[in-house]
């Protein structure tokens, strides 16, 4: 009756009396309590407002469409084409949706976190059509418990089909029919997370016929015809240098030292846009897919294999077309010279970081292994750190995140361990921003429509908070809007030798806005860019295909027009998150899952929240938080002072943000995605 009432009103240029509702849409007289009900409700939320006896739908009601994206803790977020700001949905709001419906949402502009918050009214397209979930019995009866929902109560199934599933497996279900649809099998068997996560995220796994067949027509043969036009840097000392358990090589450097003592610095990508035409079934599909998924143990390419990993990949020693910028760059890291040459190269090492970051710091075997490369790796460090100094000084943001990496011996998951960027990392990092900029600045300034790669400026509502987050730990901002990214940068430098360094890291983070690909050019707060753009992983990015492109017709001199920019940066930012989400969530999974090996184990965090669920605790090298109900919390009864302080009534005791805690793993469930921690009796009998 909700929506039937809301649509009449929308539809219609004046108010309605009750009478007139209940005789437009067709309703008794004995409807009438029922509606007066409804209409209260809907007032109550802000939908309808009511004058004079009269109920309108406000002009400017704050109701939206967009798209629904699902969180690990049953919240989501709406993605709509008229904000660069997602819509935060509380687990309450939800109203059923899934990940990937399209829905329809009341907001407001500041919620409870200054943010835009909302509730979904309504379900418009239901994407997907399958809910997945674990399968229960319960006297002769099939349940459901879904997984993709905040949802904590067991559904009825109305039929196992076909199947035969086993309780405690995870199964799919038809949204629709409540009907068994597919079995994923057992939470802990090999791969099954892989499916289940594939699935949740609408991802690719596969390639039509048509695109392999255009795939395998591609000759990795370079003709004469081919190289025709192109400049030959085959003769230079050209490397790619990647992670030991790469692919698809996109981007390779060369470096040399000009007299005067400048540098001439060569990025050489990958020609990708030479071999996928606009329009052809390879271009479709890497459109739809948008990016590459990268799980542990296995890679969704956007190309296929023979493309991303063979023809188009610059493999050791062998010639690959490419479209190179070679950029003259001062001592003091100017770039005072750009060309853009689609060219031809040949690597002459396929390095790895680990291996350069051993030549840095001395290792004499790997100098020994390298000795022809060792003075270009130096020059190359060198350049690096000039570039590095001075984004620096320009406010660009480093944060230098540390991530996990799940190591696995024999096939199991054997540790995580904490996962930083080293020098080597930084090189390579250094000198894509340097060419990244350097497209985007070209293409600028000859006002050719391109998709850049944008980051927009902080919410003042997330400056606000971040500025009383960070006085509570003696750090200074200037008035909220004010702040620019060289005040975020002098933050993070002043937690440099801070206990709560790493927490002060996460709520700078957390203050920015995500980064996203759009027509026009605005520029990148993180990287203090007035323009930017993503050029140098056309294998594994579309975007940068696309800017490829534009790039070659424009240095050709050739009119540059290309159609649906728009569409294809919006469309090519959701794929991102997407990709990024589910590359987290598997993660995510399996060290929960390996910390079941460790439940009644004394472990140490970082007070990261404090909720009204309990404190919440990031556990020091899983990478993932636990709550600690304020119930286990002993020896006195707290309340919150804040939303960073705990404090005890009684002996006065504090839990403040950014605290160091022991605890005790007391219970995990990898599906649900929750951990639940106690306090570690030394730190019982210390607070108590």
């Amino acid at each position: 009756m909700d929506n039937q009432i809301i649509s009449l009103l929308r539809r219609s240029q004046d108010s309605f009396t009750i009478h007139k509702i209940l005789k437009e849409l067709g309703l008794s007289s004995k409807q009438r309590l029922e509606l007066r009900k409804r209409l209260k409700i809907l007032e109550g939320k802000g939908i309808l407002r009511k004058y004079k006896g009269r109920y309108f739908v406000p002009k400017k009601s704050n109701v939206i469409k967009g798209k629904f994206i699902s969180a690990c803790g049953g919240y989501g977020f709406v993605s709509t084409e008229d904000s660069l700001e997602d819509i935060f949905i509380p687990a309450r709001c939800t109203g059923g949706a899934l990940h990937g419906d399209f829905v329809e949402v009341l907001y407001r502009e500041s919620g409870k976190r200054g943010t835009p918050e909302g509730r979904v009214l309504r379900i418009l397209e239901k994407v997907k059509q399958k809910i997945i979930g674990l399968y229960r019995e319960r006297f002769g009866q099939s349940f459901f418990l879904p997984l993709e929902t905040p949802q904590t109560q067991e559904v009825p199934i109305a039929s196992k089909g076909s199947f035969s599933p086993i309780p405690g497996m995870i199964v799919e279900v038809d949204r629709k029919s409540m009907q068994v649809s597919g079995i994923f099998g057992m939470p802990d068997e090999p791969g099954v997370d892989t499916s289940v996560v594939i699935q949740e995220h609408n991802l690719v796994t596969s390639f039509s016929e048509e695109a392999l067949d255009e795939a395998r027509d591609i000759s990795p043969e370079i003709s004469p015809q081919e190289i025709a036009g192109r400049v030959d840097y085959r003769s230079w000392r050209t490397v790619t240098i990647d992670g030991i358990n790469a692919q698809d090589f996109d981007d390779a450097v060369s470096v040399k030292r000009l007299d005067g003592g400048c540098f001439l610095l060569g990025v050489h990508i990958a020609d990708v846009s030479h071999y996928i035409m606009p329009g052809s079934q390879l271009d479709k599909e890497a459109l739809m897919r948008g990016n590459s998924v990268y799980f542990p143990g296995l890679t969704l390419p956007m190309l296929p294999e023979a493309l991303s990993n063979n023809v188009c990949s610059l493999q050791l020693k062998k010639a690959r077309l490419t479209f190179s910028v070679v950029l003259e760059i001062d001592e003091k890291g100017k770039v005072f010279k750009v060309e853009f040459h689609p060219s031809l190269i040949q690597t002459e090492e396929r390095l790895t970081y680990d291996s350069v970051y051993r030549i840095f710091q001395g290792d004499e075997r790997e100098k020994q292994k390298y000795t022809h490369l060792v003075p270009d790796l130096l020059l190359m460090k060198e350049l690096a750190y000039i570039l590095r100094e001075k984004r620096s000084t320009e406010g660009s943001l480093d944060f230098d995140l540390v991530e996990p990496e799940l190591v696995y011996k024999e096939g199991k998951l054997y540790s995580v361990e904490p996962f930083e960027p080293n020098e080597a990392h930084k090189i390579i990092e250094e000198f894509m921003v340097a060419a990244n900029e350097a497209v985007a600045f070209y293409i600028s300034q000859k006002n050719i429509s391109s998709i850049y790669r944008v980051h927009p400026r902080p919410s003042l509502s997330d400056l606000e908070r971040l500025h009383t987050i960070l006085a509570h730990f003696g750090i200074s901002l200037p008035h909220p809007k004010k702040v620019e990214s060289k005040d975020l940068q002098r933050a993070l430098q002043a937690a440099e030798e801070k206990p709560e360094k790493k927490f002060i890291i996460l709520q700078v983070l957390r203050s920015l806005k995500l980064a996203v690909y759009s027509n026009e050019k605005e520029k990148h707060y993180g990287l203090a860019k007035r323009e930017y753009t993503h050029f140098t992983s056309p294998i594994r990015r579309y975007p940068d295909l696309v800017v490829h492109r534009i790039l070659k017709r424009a240095v050709r001199g050739e009119k540059v027009k290309m159609p649906n920019l728009n569409r294809i940066a919006l469309h090519c930012s959701q794929q991102e998150r997407e990709a990024e989400a589910a590359e987290r969530k598997l993660v995510e999974w399996r060290i929960l899952r390996f910390l079941r090996g460790k439940l009644g184990e004394e472990l140490e965090g970082m007070i990261v929240g404090i909720s009204k669920a309990g404190m919440i605790v990031e556990l020091d090298n899983y990478f993932v938080d636990g709550v600690i109900p304020y119930s286990d919390l002993k020896g006195d009864f707290y309340y919150r002072k804040s939303g960073k302080t705990l404090v005890g009534k009684g002996k006065g005791n504090k839990f403040e943000l950014g605290d160091r805690v022991k605890v005790i793993l007391a219970s995990v469930d990898p599906l649900l995605r929750r951990i639940g921690l106690s306090l570690s009796q030394e730190m019982d009998e210390r607070e108590g």
